[in-house]
C-alpha cells in the first residue's frame, strides 16, 4: 500500500481542492477519461478501504457533484442501488461515472464489480441516467470498464 508522508497528504489535498474549485466553475467538465482518470487517482489514492463514489454529470456532461457513497473494508464495499439511483434523482443527473479503489493495488475487476455495474447500469436506465464509465482505481494502475467493453 502507498503510504504518504504528512506533507505529501498535505499536497494531495491542495491538489484535489485545487480540482475540485475548478470541477465546481460554470461549465466545467471533464475532457477526456484520462482526466476522469487522474482526478479519481488523486481522491483515491493511499485509501486503506475500499470506497465506491460516484461523479454527477449534467446533460454536457459537466459535474454537478461528486460523492463518496459507500465505504467497505480492505477487500470490498456494499453497494446499494436503491442508494445509488436517490443520488442520482437528488442531483438531477444526466449520467454517471463510477469509481472504486482495490487497497490490494490490482485494479482488476472481480466479478462482483461485474454485477454490481450492471445492475447499477440498468436501475439508471429506468430513469434516463446513462452510466459512461466505471474505474477500478489501483496503485498506479487502473481499469476503465468502458475502454474494455464492459458497459
Amino acid at each position: 500500500m502507498l503510504k504518504l508522508s504528512e506533507y505529501e497528504r498535505c499536497i494531495v489535498d491542495q491538489a484535489k481542492t485545487i480540482l475540485m474549485h475548478h470541477l465546481a466553475k460554470p461549465g466545467a467538465f471533464l475532457e477526456s477519461p484520462e482526466a476522469v482518470r487522474r482526478y479519481l487517482e488523486l481522491e483515491l489514492a493511499g485509501e486503506q478501504n475500499e470506497f465506491f463514489c460516484v461523479l454527477f454529470l449534467d446533460v454536457k456532461n459537466r459535474v454537478l457533484s461528486f460523492k463518496r457513497l459507500f465505504q467497505g473494508s480492505i477487500s470490498s464495499a456494499s453497494v446499494y442501488t436503491r442508494v445509488v439511483v436517490q443520488e442520482a434523482l437528488q442531483c438531477n443527473a444526466a449520467a454517471m461515472i463510477c469509481a472504486h479503489n482495490h487497497p490490494s493495488g490490482d485494479p482488476e475487476p472481480s466479478q462482483d464489480d461485474r454485477i454490481i455495474t450492471n445492475r447499477v447500469r440498468d436501475a439508471l436506465k429506468l430513469i434516463d441516467v446513462c452510466l459512461l464509465d466505471h474505474f477500478v482505481i489501483g496503485h498506479g494502475k487502473y481499469t476503465s470498464f468502458s475502454e474494455r467493453g464492459l458497459l
